[in-house]
């Protein structure tokens, strides 16, 4: 099962992917050491050979081969290079974005995650998927994307917005941040921890002048923190009043916090620490469904079968790894 799909259309910026690529394949190096399950991850286009900004070349699965129904991955798009409006707007009309458009639409339409930076996230209007919400993009494509869905809050001043399972981000060296925030927000927190030191990313962040990059970092670091705690007190998460008290915040101002920045609440984070727990221990096929779900602080099975259905689309079998 795939964790993590990159769509790299023709012309997508070569430093954004590659950024992706290097992050997932330090993120599998380092999972056996952190306890995490084997990562994995794809790359799709709309051929199977696809050149990039720089012209360099790289292999990927044909969009209109990849099997959407059973797909429960993030979706990551980078951005594509585009020089003006008017030339980023003529992209989006080409057949590969509009192809692009459609399918980013049945995956977040489904409640699966799409992630998009620069550029890409006009696809996301085309989507049909920015209605009603909050996102950034590229500086100079602020105003048009507001032009193109006034009912979306465009904020180009932030590096990475958040609203529910669609995540955007700013210029072309957004992706990195991106991709961290995807890291630490649906990976356990020592993974992404591990990663963003391996790779330095944390200190790029903590050193850029920008106010919003620096708020940014200091709400994701809110989000690991509440998401290790959880991860560290299963199979008995503390209350949010008790996860506030640790954190040295009210409950009520815990929950604004997490909603502003995540779209969600506290409880959806538990969720998703439960899910990553989930698919590691189902990695070992000597726990029967009914032990992972007591490791997971579940009163029966049932419980299980039902959050894995409702954020993964899945079953718990269906995370079992498969037998030579």
């Amino acid at each position: 099962m795939v964790d993590v799909t990159i769509l790299a259309l023709p012309g997508a910026f070569a430093s954004g992917v590659a950024a992706a690529l290097d992050i997932m394949a330090t993120a599998a190096r380092l999972a056996p050491s952190c306890g995490c399950g084997p990562i994995r991850w794809n790359v799709v286009s709309s051929h199977p050979m696809v050149t990039l900004s720089n012209g360099v070349k790289i292999e990927a699965t044909a969009l209109a081969q990849s099997d959407q129904t059973s797909d429960h991955s993030i979706w990551f798009v980078a951005g594509l290079e585009t020089d003006s409006v008017e030339s980023a707007a003529a992209r989006m009309s080409e057949p590969d974005a509009v192809t692009a458009a459609e399918a980013i639409h049945l995956h977040g339409a489904r409640g699966g995650t799409v992630a998009c930076a620069c550029s890409a996230v006009l696809l996301l209007e085309r989507a049909g998927l920015l209605r009603g919400r909050r996102a950034t993009t590229t500086w100079w494509l602020g105003e048009y994307l507001q032009r193109l869905q006034p009912d979306c809050v465009v904020d180009v001043e932030q590096t990475v917005i958040v609203d529910g399972n669609i995540v955007t981000a700013g210029a072309a060296f957004a992706h990195l941040d991106l991709m961290l925030h995807l890291l630490r927000t649906h990976f356990p927190p020592a993974l992404a921890k591990a990663v963003a030191k391996a790779m330095i990313l944390d200190g790029r962040q903590l050193e850029a002048p920008r106010p919003a990059v620096r708020a940014s970092a200091g709400r994701l670091d809110l989000v690991s923190k509440v998401a290790a705690s959880f991860e560290a007190a299963l199979p008995d998460p503390p209350t949010i009043t008790q996860l506030a008290a640790e954190l040295g915040m009210s409950g009520r101002t815990l929950s604004r916090r997490i909603k502003r920045e995540t779209g969600g609440n506290v409880s959806a984070i538990l969720q998703s620490v439960r899910l990553h727990r989930a698919r590691q221990l189902l990695q070992d096929r000597g726990l029967s469904i009914e032990q992972v779900a007591a490791e997971l602080g579940y009163a029966d099975a049932t419980s299980l079968r039902r959050m894995m259905r409702k954020l993964a689309h899945a079953t718990p079998g269906q995370f079992r790894p498969r037998l030579a």
